[in-house]
Order: structure tokens, then C-alpha cells, then sequence
């Protein structure tokens, strides 16, 4: 019977556990948590857990929404609002240093000017206008908060480690 990340994910936690209570050194815990990982049946999974303390066999999971466990419950509008944030964020900044420079020059000659920064936004925000159009209805928010929480994770993982490679270094 095939296996699901959820299923993947049940292990994973309970090799941190076996982890944390001193049952798995970091390494035979990394090398576990790979097989974890890379198991596409129960049947691989299984032994991964078999000389540890029971808590259970590996139970079949429900699925649960990938967007909403791999996000960390952020949810659509969130994810959606730091996205655009991010996408649009550079060209409002060079669009408003353009202004800026535009009206100082304005100042300095005493007289009203060309508006020359549209040629700088104008051009570069329809592309922004069409990437944007296209990310919402491509999902991307969403892939791109995935991301992040893959990214967090594995940020959060690596810590572990070094903190129990630190642990296990002193006397």
C-alpha cells in the first residue's frame, strides 16, 4: 500500500521523538528520517520504527489539505497579500526614488517639467500587472508559501541538529 507525506510525516515526527529522548544518535536519526522521506509504502516505513518503543504502528493518515499543512495555516488572503507585497514592493520603491529625483529637479530649474518616470513605471509595471494576473491564477502565492514553510522547516531542522551535535560534544 502506497504511503502519503502525511504518512511520512508521522514517522518523521516520531524519529524526533526517539530523537529527543535519547533513543536515536543524530546520525542513525538523519539517516532514518531520509528513508522517511524517500519510502513510497508502508511497508518501507515500518521498519524504521521496529526498535523503538511503540506508539503506535504507522497508522494510514487521512489526507489532510497539502496547501493548509504545508503553509502552517496561513491562509490564502495572507499568503496571497505578502506575495503581491513582494512582487510589487521593488517597483514602488523605484518609481518613488524616480519621483523624488524628478521633483528636486523641478525645484532646482523653478519650473514644472516633463514627468519623466513613467517611462521608468510605466512600462515595468505592466509587466508587473501581468505577472501578477497570472501568479493568482496560477496558484502561486500558495506554491510560494509552501516554499517558505519548506525552507522554515528545514531552517528548524538544521538548528536541531548543530544544537545536538553541540549536546553531544560536551562531557
Amino acid at each position: 500500500m502506497r504511503a502519503g507525506d502525511a504518512d511520512r510525516q508521522v514517522v518523521a515526527d516520531q524519529l524526533r521523538v526517539a530523537l529527543d529522548e535519547g533513543r536515536l544518535d543524530l546520525h542513525e536519526y538523519d539517516d532514518r528520517l531520509q528513508q522517511a522521506y524517500a519510502a513510497k509504502t508502508y511497508g518501507e516505513l515500518s521498519p524504521l520504527l521496529h526498535d523503538l518503543p511503540a506508539t503506535g504502528p504507522v497508522a494510514k493518515v487521512a489526507p489532510t489539505a497539502p496547501t493548509a499543512r504545508a503553509a502552517q495555516g496561513v491562509s490564502d488572503r495572507d499568503a496571497t497579500v505578502r506575495w503581491l507585497t513582494e512582487v510589487w514592493t521593488s517597483w514602488v520603491a523605484v518609481v518613488g526614488i524616480t519621483t523624488v529625483i524628478w521633483l528636486f529637479s523641478c525645484v532646482a530649474s523653478g519650473q514644472l517639467t516633463y514627468f519623466w518616470p513613467v517611462w521608468v513605471g510605466g512600462p515595468w509595471g505592466v509587466v508587473l500587472v501581468w505577472v501578477s494576473a497570472m501568479g493568482l491564477v496560477t496558484g502561486t502565492p500558495r506554491k510560494e508559501e509552501r516554499k517558505r514553510a519548506r525552507k522554515a522547516e528545514q531552517k528548524q531542522l538544521k538548528r536541531e541538529r548543530k544544537a545536538l551535535q553541540h549536546e553531544n560534544k560536551m562531557p
